[in-house]
């Protein structure tokens, strides 16, 4: 028997302190503390790694705050396409969808698809048809709007009609939620679930719902969840370059990590961060932008959050 882990991150496209009131940060670290917890109650009642990361990444998908489920961002024709995938490093079985556009929490279809379907990735019209099969929850599209999603398409659609270049923030260039976690039998799990980025064309596929680049675990290695500017995480298989460098170059977690966000990613003018765990419970959450949305409960029990670069302590879990 091994202590529990979990670790989450909301994207690292967070917003400067400044542009948001001090209660809704508070309500941001509030929904990361919750979904650490409903992750929790599954490790601690001697669950699974994946249906822990499961349960985290649903409360992400059901949060306004974050770029996933209720919340996500518009496609340039104002409509939602949404990606995940979830992986079990026991096993590397895999599931994922990718723009599907009914299904309430995504999350919970791609573990239906590494399940039940015989398939890693089912996509558009038929991924939200499985998931309908499959008995989840499904929705109108309209239902993951909201008003800050609607008004940053339209400032970006109307800068671009009026030919003027608009800086473009983290926050609309991409945003992610995601879990990894490693159970009492010392099984590793990792999710990621988003909208992908504003305006971005009906049709794009990130590197979320892809295995090996938003996505990876292997048991007696890590388990990993990145975010970022998901071409460039599939052209260099991100999440499974990790994995990669500490089984043949042996490198810690730690070192590869942060090559991957640091270096590689930086050498690019690429935000990237990401959440991993190895099989040791350590947990890495490196980010190379103003901040991102980050929470852990360490072999220990204590809870951790944050936004930018102050951690809170939130207490036992």
């Amino acid at each position: 028997m091994t202590a529990p882990v979990l670790a989450l991150h909301g994207g690292c496209g967070t917003l400067a302190q400044e542009l948001l009131p001090t209660a809704e940060w508070d309500e941001v670290r509030a929904h990361l503390a919750q979904a650490l917890r409903a992750g929790w109650s599954v490790l601690r009642a001697g669950g699974s790694a994946v249906h822990a990361v499961e349960a985290t990444v649903v409360v992400l998908e059901d949060s306004p705050h974050f770029n996933a489920g209720h919340g996500a961002a518009l496609t340039r024709d104002a409509q939602h396409e949404l990606d995940a995938s979830l992986m079990d490093g026991a096993t590397l079985q895999a599931g994922a969808v990718c723009t599907v556009r009914r299904i309430r929490n995504p999350i919970r279809a791609a573990r239906a698809v590494m399940e039940h379907s015989g398939c890693v990735l089912l996509s558009g019209p038929a991924g939200d048809d499985f998931a309908e099969q499959q008995g989840l929850a499904m929705v109108d599209n309209h239902w993951f709007t909201t008003p800050r999603r609607v008004k940053a398409l339209a400032d970006i659609q109307a800068g671009r009609a009026g030919g003027a270049i608009r800086p473009v923030s983290e926050a609309d260039r991409h945003g992610t939620v995601g879990a990894v976690a490693r159970d009492a039998a010392g099984h590793l799990a990792a999710g990621t679930s988003t909208g992908g980025f504003n305006d971005k064309p009906p049709g794009r596929v990130g590197d979320s719902p892809l295995i090996g680049a938003g996505t990876y675990a292997m048991n007696g290695v890590c388990a990993v969840s990145c975010t970022g500017m998901g071409e460039r995480f599939i052209r260099h298989v991100a999440a499974y370059d990790i994995a990669a460098r500490m089984r043949y170059a042996h490198h810690t977690l730690e070192q590869a990590a942060s090559h991957l966000v640091h270096d590689l990613m930086h050498q690019h003018r690429i935000g990237a961060g990401l959440v991993a765990v190895d099989a040791q419970g350590q947990v890495q959450a490196p980010f190379n932008t103003l901040g991102m949305a980050r929470g852990w409960i360490d072999a220990t029990g204590q809870l951790r959050v944050a936004t930018h670069q102050e951690i809170f302590d939130a207490g036992r879990a």
